[in-house]
C-alpha cells in the first residue's frame, strides 16, 4: 500500500454558510511538494444517506426537487443529512417519509459513496429499503417533493432524461439492481 502524503500545512481560504475551502500543503514520499484545496462541508459532521427505495420488484422511488448547484428541478434518489445520534439505518427511514412519504420494513446499507473524492470530503450511505408502506413526515424541505417512479429494467434510459444527472444516484440504482437480481428478487 503506497504511503500517504505528509500534511505540511492546511489553512481555510474561504468559507460561507455551507461549505468552507481548504488548502493542503503535502510533501509525496518521492518529494514532490503540492498544495490542494479541496472543500469541506459545514454539515453536521455526522454524514449523510441516500435510499433506493422499491416500491415492488422492478421499480425504485425517485423525487423531484429544486437543486441549487444547477439551478434546476432535478429528479434523484430520496436523501439528507444523518442527525445527531441517529444511525444510518434510522436516518435512510426519516428522510424517505420526509421526502417520498414511504417507509420502510427492511433496511439494508449497501455501501458508501463519495461525489467527487479529489476535492470534496462528502461521503453519502447507500441504503436498500424494501416492503414500503405509506407514511408522511412533516420535513425541512421548502415545497413538497413530486415522488416518480423508475423501472429498474429502464436506467440506461433514465440518463437520458434531462432532469436526472447525479451520478451517485445512478450508481446506487445499478448497485441495488444487481444485488436483488443476484437474490433472484427482480428478473432482468
Amino acid at each position: 500500500m503506497r504511503q500517504k502524503p505528509t500534511v505540511l500545512a492546511r489553512e481555510i481560504v474561504a468559507s460561507s454558510r455551507l461549505f468552507r475551502v481548504e488548502e493542503v500543503q503535502l510533501r509525496f514520499s518521492n518529494g514532490v511538494e503540492r498544495t490542494y484545496e479541496r472543500l469541506v462541508g459545514r454539515g453536521n459532521g455526522y454524514g449523510a444517506v441516500m435510499i433506493v427505495a422499491m416500491i415492488d420488484a422492478d421499480h425504485a422511488v425517485l423525487v423531484e426537487e429544486y437543486c441549487g448547484g444547477t439551478d434546476e428541478y432535478e429528479i434523484s434518489l430520496p436523501k439528507g443529512l444523518i442527525e445527531p445520534g441517529e444511525d444510518v439505518l434510522a436516518a435512510a427511514e426519516r428522510e424517505l417519509k420526509e421526502e417520498a412519504g414511504y417507509g420502510a420494513r427492511q433496511l439494508e446499507h449497501l455501501t458508501e459513496l463519495s461525489l467527487s473524492p479529489g476535492y470534496m470530503s462528502q461521503k453519502i450511505q447507500v441504503v436498500l429499503a424494501t416492503d414500503l408502506y405509506e407514511e408522511r413526515l412533516e420535513g425541512d424541505e421548502p415545497e413538497p417533493m413530486r415522488v416518480e417512479r423508475v423501472n429498474l429494467r429502464e436506467l440506461s434510459s433514465l440518463v437520458q432524461n434531462p432532469q436526472f444527472s447525479e451520478g451517485r444516484a445512478l450508481a446506487a440504482l445499478y448497485l441495488a439492481r444487481d444485488l436483488l437480481t443476484q437474490r433472484g428478487v427482480f428478473v432482468p
